[in-house]
């Protein structure tokens, strides 16, 4: 914790106090909170980014696609339109935001909608030719002005939030006590071999701050064999040892680094979410001075078309889980049948 944060502290127990007195009012019905007659999935964190909602969201569609017409509706975070857009074959990063517009092209039999009106964009959802039978709610755990049906909260093993705190101090977006609203709690970016001890001890923390009985699941994030570009793709082994520069602009970026061997020197950070200048383009094209560029699949989605196509490599990731993944899918099965009509 950074002096400054330190010394913003008492204002963590005002941003808190708004909060809680907000949910206070949801809970008790006083501010009005609206539910829809289909199963509605909300993934989100009490924590600011970083906790991998986007694998997350993939992994519930890879899920759920075969056998559901899936919706995503999301904020659009930085894009540069407004209101409910839809996502067609015009669409890009700018009018969707990145992680939207990258579930379009990941992903097109389902349907790809940005409001930050949740609740006016389930309603456009609805009332399309094609409506969804299933939506899921990307980082809505806090937009409660739309009850979801099942809810699920991740938060990272590397900044677990029963160890942080509230805004400006820490980054969580309310009290930790709001992990009580979830169904289940995935630990998410977590070592691949941790310990069944070292789960246990996470499992009882949690515990302190949850409903009985709540599941808690452990992942970890598993990266692809092949770096993609635009029209080819590149075994994972045939450029580890190839000197190249590794772009990125996500909330944490050390693990991709770290999984990649980057070395500092062969490195450029951005902000999450970062909307890439021309003046930064020319700062990549010079940096890498004719290297290879690899990058995050976020990223690529806005850098695709800036850089060189036969340069530019992304690193698909996905979302897996430590133990347990056939008792998760069938919890959200579960939900899922039980809340739509051929159930």
């Amino acid at each position: 914790m950074d002096i400054l944060r330190k010394i913003l502290f008492p204002f963590s127990f005002l941003y808190g106090w708004i909060t809680s007195i907000r949910n206070f009012l949801f809970d008790k019905g006083i501010l009005k909170s609206y539910r829809f007659d289909l199963p509605i999935i909300a993934v989100g964190n009490l924590s600011v980014g970083g906790t991998g909602k986007t694998p997350q969201i993939e992994y519930l569609i890879r899920l759920l696609s075969d056998k559901y017409k899936i919706a995503t509706l999301s904020r659009g975070y930085k894009r540069k339109s407004e209101g409910f857009v839809l996502a067609n074959e015009t669409s890009n990063a700018e009018i969707l935001g990145d992680e939207p517009f990258q579930f379009y092209q990941k992903f097109p039999t389902i349907q790809v909608a940005v409001d930050a009106n949740r609740k006016n964009g389930i309603e456009q959802l609805l009332a399309q030719k094609q409506k969804p039978e299933i939506i899921l709610l990307d980082d809505a755990f806090q937009h409660r002005k739309v009850t979801a049906g099942f809810y699920i909260m991740l938060t990272s093993y590397d900044d677990l939030f029963y160890k942080d705190f509230i805004l400006p101090t820490g980054n969580l977006r309310e009290s930790r006590n709001g992990a009580n609203r979830a169904d289940m709690i995935i630990v998410t970016k977590c070592p691949q071999d941790i310990s069944e001890i070292a789960q246990e001890k996470i499992k009882q923390k949690i515990n302190g701050y949850v409903k009985e009985n709540q599941p808690v699941f452990f992942s970890y994030i598993d990266y692809d064999d092949c770096f993609y570009s635009e029209n080819k793709k590149v075994s994972v082994e045939d450029l580890t040892a190839v000197d190249k520069l590794v772009v990125a602009g996500i909330a944490k970026p050390e693990p991709f680094f770290a999984y990649l061997q980057a070395e500092k020197k062969s490195t450029m950070v951005f902000p999450d979410h970062h909307d890439f200048s021309e003046n930064d383009i020319k700062s990549i094209l010079e940096t890498a001075n004719g290297r290879k560029i690899i990058t995050t699949e976020k990223d690529f989605v806005r850098l695709k078309g800036k850089l060189p196509a036969a340069q530019l490599y992304y690193l698909p990731i996905k979302s897996s889980f430590v133990k347990d993944s056939n008792e998760f899918d069938k919890k959200i099965l579960a939900y899922v049948g039980a809340s739509t009509r051929n159930g």
